[in-house]
């Protein structure tokens, strides 16, 4: 009887744990994460690592981006388009 008890609540620190991390690991919507790709947008030069990676990180939040006048028209461009081809994060339909 005592073991189950143990395995149980060790169990639930488990799950505590791992919902815990999930939590921590939630992106944070700040557009000048997508700095690095600034430059690549504005001109055909293919996209870093790091600008494919910011957007890979920032991709639940470019709905938010896009419904703002200021960066939807980055995002409406062709080389946007391109560089998240290319970075296999597709813009999403909002």
């Amino acid at each position: 009887m005592k073991t189950s008890y143990i395995v149980a609540v060790f169990s639930v620190l488990v799950l505590l744990l791992g919902y815990q991390a999930q939590v921590t690991m939630a992106v944070v919507c700040n557009p000048s994460e997508l700095s690095p790709c600034s430059s690549v947008i504005s001109s055909s030069a293919p996209p870093s690592k790091l600008c494919c990676s910011k957007i890979q990180e920032q991709k639940p939040c470019l709905c938010q981006y896009a419904s703002n006048p200021n960066f939807k028209k980055f995002l409406a461009s062709p080389n946007a388009q391109k560089v998240a081809t290319t970075c296999g994060v597709p813009i999403p339909k909002c």
